[in-house]
């Protein structure tokens, strides 16, 4: 009762990135709270789940394998969750801010009655004191996040309602495995005592096309990225002559997607991707906190900007001053020479 509860997505048997990301938080955040965390697995065919989730730490898991429960749909699902929540009762949920998770996420709440912070990019424990009840609430969850286009960051607390629920968006948490050798207590379900074969089942997946991406600039090691600043499409096609000498992926800033410098599945920040690479070039980026916070954790961040009071030199571990026409074809003759 009152425990950690992370509900993991499946993608063919396997357990989505974002998921485990929230394992190894949860992790973090249940020895904090001196409670077991606990998992959440709804899919086909899965033996061996077992193993997918307990090196991050699981303390129990829940699986509900049935044949009716992939491809994902909402109904039955969100009845797994709710049923399954009204029995144990956990003070905390945690979901990936994907196309699942935005939509199980407030049909879970909603039917609990409990509220949720969306796309969160931090969640920490502490304590509210409401002076105008005279009461102190410990031990809760700090679900902050981005407010008003990115211009403040704010922290949603839900003092009363349980579970507390959020959501993440991929790439924000570290992924790092607890105990390789970890073992935990896994509980399999009859799914027909908690869905409703009248009603849950109304929907039904006929075909699934899945396209594979062009790129992968998210799980990219080296990425490129351009901003307004770069001036032009044209100008942006300097950064991709420099990723391909690099092995690496093209990125951009909102503002640089709006102006047609470069397709929207590049974009990073806010409304767009969050990436670690190990490597980050930045070009012609201001550096508004809506893109900083899709790119803050990268390892290393080198900012090529004319501006040098640019706000992205602060964060910056190296800043080249001058422009692009200027700099990347430098950057680019130079590797090409050391790369031979």
């Amino acid at each position: 009762m009152n425990n950690l509860f992370v509900y993991c997505e499946l993608e063919d048997g396997i357990i989505a990135d974002v998921s485990l990301e929230l394992l190894t938080k949860g992790r973090s955040l249940a020895s904090r709270l001196n409670c077991r965390l606990e998992a959440v697995v709804a899919g086909s065919k899965l033996d061996g789940i077992e193993k997918q989730t307990m090196p991050y730490g699981v303390d129990k898991l829940h699986v509900f394998d049935d044949d009716r429960l992939y491809p994902y749909t909402s109904l039955p699902h969100t009845s797994i969750l709710v049923n399954l929540f009204r029995e144990e009762k956990p003070q905390i949920c945690l979901m990936g801010a994907t196309v699942t998770g935005r939509d199980l996420g407030p049909r879970v709440s909603s039917a609990l009655g409990s509220g949720l912070t969306a796309d969160c990019t931090s969640l920490e424990i502490g304590s509210h004191e409401d002076k105008k009840q005279g009461k102190t609430y410990e031990n809760l969850l700090y679900q902050i996040r981005p407010a008003f286009g990115g211009n403040i960051v704010a922290t949603i607390i839900n003092p009363e309602h349980r579970p507390q629920m959020a959501t993440v968006r991929e790439g924000v948490m570290k992924k790092e495995v607890y105990d390789q050798n970890h073992s935990g207590e896994t509980v399999r379900y009859d799914v027909n005592g908690y869905v409703s074969e009248a009603t849950d089942f109304v929907v039904k997946v006929l075909e699934r096309r899945m396209a594979k991406a062009k790129h992968n600039v998210k799980g990219a090691p080296i990425i490129v990225s351009g901003g307004y600043g770069v001036g032009s499409k044209e100008n942006f096609q300097l950064l991709f002559d420099l990723a391909k000498v690099l092995n690496a992926e093209v990125g951009a800033s909102r503002a640089a997607v709006d102006a047609g410098f470069c397709d929207h599945d590049r974009q990073i920040g806010q409304t767009g991707l969050t990436v670690r690479p190990k490597l980050y070039i930045a070009c012609g980026i201001s550096g508004q906190i809506q893109h900083i916070a899709g790119m803050q954790e990268s390892s290393l961040i080198i900012s090529v900007n004319s501006d040098p009071a640019a706000p992205i030199n602060s964060i910056a571990d190296y800043v080249i001053t001058g422009t692009i026409e200027e700099v990347i074809p430098k950057m680019i003759k130079y590797y090409k020479k050391n790369s031979k």
